[in-house]
């Protein structure tokens, strides 16, 4: 049965923070065909996040709705660095590592993705064809000028920050990969704006209609306000354990759950809205956080990993017991005992005293169930503690000399 472009357009738009131009994307619709649907992945990290997943999901909702997805690796551009708005250039990537990324990426992609509606496409399979003419050609199509209305690119050349000549190629060339495609829709993040209107302007140029553009917002992460990022530690990673998976998901605020749900669940609108209606009425929002941290376990591992993970929280968290399983620490000193920051880094519970210390202060670190307040206490030799770091981090730790 045919979906009706309003409900269509509904669907799409979900989550979404700009649909441009929605006129021209309604026309699409109502050619009652498959749309070509790109979006484009520099494979300069070979794990992916549930932030990056915010863009895989929509693909996904698009690909329910009959369209097929242009999963396109940027190995041409993923070795010419794009700033992205970090005011900075990323560093150039050998051709090497940049197919090894993109291994990873397409073993990941297809936990989201349908792969019989996917077309796995590699940028440098029309990029190493043209010849330094034909570069030269693209890039008269734009000034510099126009260039600098980028942000981060306005940004250093206000700043006197040095900005690379190959760097304006980027969105050229980002852009031309819309016309090889052909294009009917191209999706990114905010960030991305520039570079996905720069594909309807060379299409326009190059004779074709122009592609509609979706622009979707970045996750924050577990902290709520910063952009999800390993750099950051605030992320969960699609090929992490269950347990964690499922104990990270469960940890957010019941605020931010609902940014997660919107993003990242599958459940259709009107279930969710139901869902927020019963919050409103007394539900405990535990509830829904259950079920959603249940979906997405399931999704990326398997239902049997969803339940398991369920029964691990209860037994770990709701009843206040430790895990069963948890590592064994023999940790060394020539001193009476280890101080605790020491102790954390050394047992790989944290990266570094410095977040032991902050750990510490926010209360997030207990000893034998007590929480640490001080951050000079000590394990002495030949002593064995439970070491438990936030909610899900456990270790039973013994100083040896």
């Amino acid at each position: 049965m045919t979906i009706p472009i309003s409900e269509q357009l509904e669907i799409i738009k979900h989550g979404c923070s700009e649909t441009l131009p929605e006129d021209e994307l309604e026309q699409k619709l109502a050619l009652n065909r498959p749309l070509r649907v790109k979006a484009g992945f520099d494979p300069t990290a070979p794990d992916l996040h549930l932030g990056h997943t915010v863009l895989l999901n929509k693909i996904r909702h698009l690909q329910d709705l009959g369209h097929r997805a242009l999963f396109l690796i940027g190995d041409f551009t993923g070795m010419i660095g794009d700033p992205s708005g970090k005011n900075t250039t990323r560093p150039v990537l050998s051709r090497e590592q940049v197919a090894e990324n993109a291994k990873s990426y397409q073993n990941q992609v297809f936990r989201i993705l349908r792969p019989e509606q996917t077309e796995v496409v590699f940028n440098s399979s029309w990029m190493d064809k043209l010849n330094a003419a034909d570069l030269i050609k693209l890039a008269a199509t734009h000034t510099v000028a126009r260039m600098l209305e980028r942000e981060d690119f306005g940004k250093r050349y206000r700043s006197n920050k040095a900005i690379a000549i190959h760097e304006f190629l980027y969105p050229l060339i980002q852009g031309y990969d819309s016309v090889a495609l052909k294009a009917d829709i191209e999706l990114g993040g905010t960030d991305q704006k520039f570079n996905l209107l720069m594909g309807r302007e060379l299409q326009k140029h190059f004779g074709q209609l122009p592609q509609c553009i979706i622009t979707m917002p970045l996750l924050e992460g577990l902290d709520g306000v910063n952009k999800m990022s390993k750099s950051a530690g605030n992320y969960i990673g699609i090929t992490e354990n269950p347990t964690d998976m499922f104990g990270k998901l469960m940890s957010i605020s019941d605020e931010l759950m609902w940014r997660y749900i919107e993003l990242l669940s599958f459940e259709p609108v009107s279930i969710i809205r139901q869902w927020q209606q019963e919050v409103r009425g007394g539900r405990n929002p535990r509830d829904v956080k259950v079920m959603f941290a249940q979906e997405l376990v399931a999704r990326f591992h398997s239902t049997h990993d969803a339940e398991s993970a369920l029964v691990d929280f209860e037994a770990r968290f709701r009843r206040g017991g430790v895990p069963d399983d948890m590592p064994q620490k023999m940790l060394y000193t020539d001193a009476e005992g280890l101080q605790i920051t020491q102790l954390l880094k050394q047992a790989g519970l944290t990266a570094s005293t410095t977040e032991a210390l902050r750990l510490i202060e926010q209360g997030g670190v207990r000893l034998n169930g007590e929480k640490v307040s001080d951050k000079t206490v000590k394990l002495g030799r030949g002593e064995t503690a439970v070491v438990q770091v936030g909610k899900r981090k456990f270790a039973r730790v013994t100083i040896s000399s």
